[in-house]
């Protein structure tokens, strides 16, 4: 086994998590996926993190994928090939089907994000990116599918011909051409990067914790709602916001001229168990 493939860094009300394999560009193996859902649980659990902050070790890739070295290994040894989902696959489940993880997830990209990468990418919340940042799915051009999600968000985050486009032949584009499809947040220069995350960080932790989960969790589970219904149904965060005082301590903030005094507990759906494993530094 080798060391920990990921670090886990609390800032504060910030939790940084990075793919810590830059030898290999980052590349996903069975280990880190394992490592990745403590981590996950933890953030999660811990009422202190705000936010995530998501990225790849090293200046050259965010991260290429799954390790296909490994895979060619798992071939030999008899493992049948990968197909949509992960359940029953270490890492269980992962960010790309934690489709109920509360706090708000930022990607830091620099360099490569291709087939896994991309797909972490794409179940972020928010995605800022470097001049030098490369998208793609090449999956089919290796007799594979993008199994994480990617043939799924792809379809639903960009206009579909321009989603069918890369899915169908593997290509790469530029961070410029993912904005303009509305897949990142921002493109800065590789070395502004880090002020630009610190910039969003800043106005995310100024939101009320409760009411980021409250608007997450609605938007997300609602987007394939008609939207009668949508205004019809109850969302859990929403109704923890509103047996919370932050409605009131945040409208009494603006009349006063003060900064808001941000005090619920964000209790998320996540069990004590989730602390289990420890954090990874």
């Amino acid at each position: 086994m080798e060391p920990s493939t990921v670090r886990y860094e609390k800032r504060g009300a910030v939790a940084w998590v990075t793919l810590n394999r830059p030898r290999v560009l980052n590349a996903m193996n069975l280990q880190m996926h394992a490592e990745l859902a403590r981590v996950w649980d933890c953030a999660e659990a811990d009422d202190e993190v705000r936010v995530v902050v998501l990225t790849g070790a090293g200046e050259r890739a965010f991260s290429v994928g799954q390790d296909l070295t490994e895979r060619a290994r798992l071939t030999r040894e008899g493992a049948g090939p990968s197909s949509f989902g992960s359940r029953g696959l270490p890492g269980w489940p992962r960010l790309t089907e934690r489709f109920g993880f509360t706090k708000p997830v930022l990607a830091r990209v620099q360099g490569y994000a291709l087939g896994g990468g991309f797909e972490l990418a794409l179940a972020c919340d928010i995605v800022v990116a470097s001049e030098t940042a490369q998208f793609g799915l090449p999956e089919v051009r290796l007799g594979l599918v993008p199994g994480a999600g990617g043939v799924f968000r792809l379809a639903r985050q960009a206009p579909l011909k321009a989603a069918m486009g890369q899915l169908l032949t593997g290509r790469r584009m530029d961070a410029f051409t993912a904005a303009r499809y509305g897949l990142v947040n921002e493109v800065v220069a590789a070395d502004r990067l880090d002020a630009c995350v610190d910039g969003w960080l800043a106005d995310l932790l100024e939101a009320s914790p409760l009411a980021a989960q409250a608007v997450k969790e609605a938007a997300l589970q609602s987007l394939d709602l008609p939207l009668e219904q949508a205004f019809r149904t109850r969302f859990s965060a929403e109704e923890r916001r509103l047996a919370s005082d932050e409605p009131a301590e945040g409208v009494a903030a603006f009349v006063q001229k003060r900064p808001p005094r941000w005090s619920a507990r964000l209790a998320g759906p996540s069990s004590p168990e989730a602390h289990q494993g420890g954090e990874h530094r």
